[in-house]
């Protein structure tokens, strides 16, 4: 039976949602596929080329459908459905965030992000650069949230520093939806 590179993806995917990101391999692909790797090679390329194909793949899980007029509303429910579209797959921002995927969901989530940001007054360069500190922000603190069950910060030993003593439950909160939530609003918080 003919594979296609849509097969790899899937199957790339299934591997990553079940075992997570270090089970993910051509050979893994390959066998579950019942090919062999050149095959899986020759839909991909590369490892790094399928990396970003399935980073692009769980990018494709944002919705830009139904967003709010509002600049900001509309910023907000973009980085959101993000957040859900990373969360959805286990180790989902650590694959994201081991590309640089210039592929089509990836552009068209940058592209409505930044077209909020500009629609809000912001500078081409601010618009930009905001955008990335939203990206990087949220990509950050999803993968903490998804390693969490692994280690907690919580363990965490701040020795003699007076200043994260201070901060330390605060730290340590492990508020992920409140965490996101403070984040974009201090990166929207511009006119």
């Amino acid at each position: 039976m003919t594979k296609s590179q849509a097969d790899v993806v899937r199957t790339a995917l299934e591997i990553l949602n079940e075992h997570g990101a270090a089970a993910v391999s051509l050979r893994a692909i390959a066998g579950r596929l019942g090919v062999r790797m050149n095959t899986v090679l020759w839909h991909t390329k590369s490892k790094a080329r399928l990396a970003e194909l399935m980073a692009d793949a769980i990018v494709a899980g944002v919705s830009l459908d139904g967003l709010p007029q509002d600049w900001r509303e509309r910023a907000t429910e973009i980085v959101r459905r993000y957040r859900r579209a990373l969360l959805a797959h286990r180790d989902g921002a650590a694959v994201v965030t081991g590309t640089s995927a210039a592929e089509p969901a990836t552009l068209d989530v940058a592209e409505a992000l930044a077209a909020a940001l500009l629609d809000g007054g912001l500078p081409p360069r601010e618009a930009a650069w905001t955008c990335w500190g939203i990206i990087y922000f949220t990509l950050g603190l999803c993968q903490e949230q998804q390693a969490l069950p692994e280690r907690s910060v919580r363990d965490l030993n701040v020795g003699q520093r007076p200043a994260l003593q201070r901060v330390f439950a605060a730290l340590t909160d492990e508020s992920f939806d409140e965490r996101f939530d403070f984040g974009i609003a201090k990166f929207l918080a511009c006119p």
